[in-house]
């Protein structure tokens, strides 16, 4: 299931459904019979490009979704635990390069630093193991620890879940590992975007965590046409990632509500 999950995301990419649309408009070119098919396909896709170059379709749905839940203001007086979710680092390249790379979502690990200053009794978690079908060996929680030693962070406060391989894995092992208590305050980092996915299934699991939305996408006071119908289309498969698997979880029961709300 875990790699069919994997293979559905990646055919449902808005960028290869236009490149689809194109290859069977041209192949339908050739072959006289539907030869006015294949012009309608093509004059379809074209107006499509044109219309995502004009309305910012993956913003408006990303504001959303990030302003689904907002940071704690003002932030708890006393935090029992900061748990982080994996997803900002790239385990391939940098086992590769014998070098930690990060990706766009790099707030997530910047953000520790900050809040565990501010709650220096508190415990640090990092949840996230291998998210990748043919390289499960290699751990996004093995380089995090790397990447804190090297700015200067005692990784050694940090305790690493090493096996999840998805949201919902993130919330049944690492509550299995910090065994939080009832009555605990513990606030979960991981990026706008994902969060009311997060939050759900650690609601699923009966763990309350208290949302602290980083790496945000939008300004979340409206946004222009871009005018590049290309940059809507990858932000459409960011969104629509997040929009699929709040769907697909709230059917198997992973999440109590289609869109978790606070």
């Amino acid at each position: 299931m875990f790699a069919f999950s994997k293979i559905a995301g990646a055919l449902t990419e808005p960028a290869l459904l236009v490149f689809l649309l194109v290859a069977i408009g041209t192949a339908l070119l050739w072959r006289p019979c539907w030869l006015r098919l294949g012009r309608a396909l093509l004059t379809l896709t074209v107006a499509l490009l044109l219309l995502l170059g004009l309305v910012p379709l993956d913003r408006w749905l990303a504001t959303a979704l990030e302003d689904r839940f907002a940071a704690p203001a003002p932030l708890p007086e006393r935090v029992d635990g900061i748990l982080v979710l994996g997803g900002a680092i790239d385990p391939v390249v940098s086992t590769a390069r014998d070098q930690v790379t990060v990706n766009s979502a790099a707030t997530r690990l910047t953000a520790l630093p900050a809040l565990a200053a501010r709650y220096p009794n508190a415990r640090l978690v990092f949840s996230g193991g291998s998210g990748l079908v043919l390289r499960p060996e290699l751990a996004e929680a093995d380089q995090v620890a790397r990447f804190y030693r090297e700015i200067g962070f005692a990784a050694d406060r940090i305790e690493l879940e090493r096996q999840s391989r998805n949201t919902r894995e993130n919330a049944l092992y690492t509550k299995a590992l910090v065994a939080p208590r009832p009555g605990e305050t513990w606030l979960l980092v991981t990026s706008a975007l994902h969060m009311p996915r997060a939050v759900g299934c650690f609601r699923a699991v009966g763990w309350p965590v208290l949302p602290y939305p980083v790496d945000y996408h939008t300004t979340g006071d409206g946004a222009a046409p871009s005018l590049n119908p290309f940059a809507t289309l990858a932000g459409l498969g960011t969104v629509g990632h997040e929009l699929i698997g709040l769907a697909v979880y709230r059917l198997r029961g992973w999440s109590p509500a289609l869109l978790p709300a606070p």
